[in-house]
């Protein structure tokens, strides 16, 4: 079992959390006793993930970009679990463009997933959770969000977004509701390994003070962590998660 037994039977919802860094937290909050649904984008996915995890109590197929499935997804955790405690924002694409090559259609595409979904789920989530005074939003951003990168623009500029959207949310909904964001850097998960060559990776391990990738596994320990209650204290900020690299 895991390590915070305040999180046992907890209502968690998952975005993207069908495969890398949103599979390794699901199992990771099962492993803590928590009851989660999962939305992801991919039905293929879902199918490998409930047949990887049977403990999962749903998983939805929902397009967080899209505010009609966002909602119809919400009001199918109302069924399944009767609410939720501990949302996990975690869906989002990135594209390796340069500016003058990253065309309008990219950019919204890549701002209506990364921070668009986070908006989306986020409101849902919340209109819940004020009901009952109480929950945890963390949202996956990335160290990206916190300093300029070449190639990346668009998403760049969607995870300083949802930097920004955990800090005013934290704001707006103390006490009540807990609000923090992570900001993973190189973490070694399908995306990562479609988007770089095995050179490509180990060139930038290189760069990294900790010479690696994180594993999905080491950013779903830090969403548990956030989640319970020995990170009461913690809300509205952004913590990185990147072998030091933005150090």
């Amino acid at each position: 079992m895991g390590k915070y037994p305040e999180l046992k039977g907890k209502r968690v919802v998952i975005t993207g959390g069908a495969s890398g860094i949103g599979f390794a937290t699901v199992e990771r909050f099962i492993e803590e006793g928590a009851k989660v649904v999962i939305f992801d984008i991919s039905e293929e996915a879902i199918r490998e993930a409930k047949k990887s995890l049977p403990e999962i109590v749903g998983a939805i197929r929902v397009d967080v970009a899209d505010e009609k499935e966002v909602v119809s997804g919400f009001l199918e955790v109302d069924k399944l679990l009767g609410g939720i405690d501990i949302l996990i924002s975690n869906a989002g694409i990135s594209v390796r463009n340069l500016f003058k090559d990253t065309d309008y259609a990219q950019w919204q595409r890549v701002m209506d997933i990364n921070l668009g979904g986070m908006y989306l789920c986020s409101k849902e989530a919340i209109k819940r959770m004020e009901k009952q005074q109480s929950g945890v939003l963390l949202f996956t951003a990335s160290n990206n969000g916190m300093e300029g990168r070449p190639y990346y623009v668009d998403y760049n500029a969607s995870k300083a977004g949802v930097i920004s959207l955990t800090k005013t949310l934290a704001l707006e909904c103390a006490p009540w509701l807990r609000v923090n964001s992570i900001c993973p850097g190189y973490v070694l998960t399908p995306m990562q390994e479609a988007e770089y060559t095995k050179e490509a990776i180990e060139k930038l391990n290189e760069a990294i003070p900790l010479r690696r990738h994180a594993l999905p596994w080491e950013v779903a320990a830090l969403f548990a962590f956030l989640a319970s209650d020995d990170a009461q204290y913690i809300t509205g900020t952004f913590i990185p998660i990147d072998g030091g690299e933005t150090a």
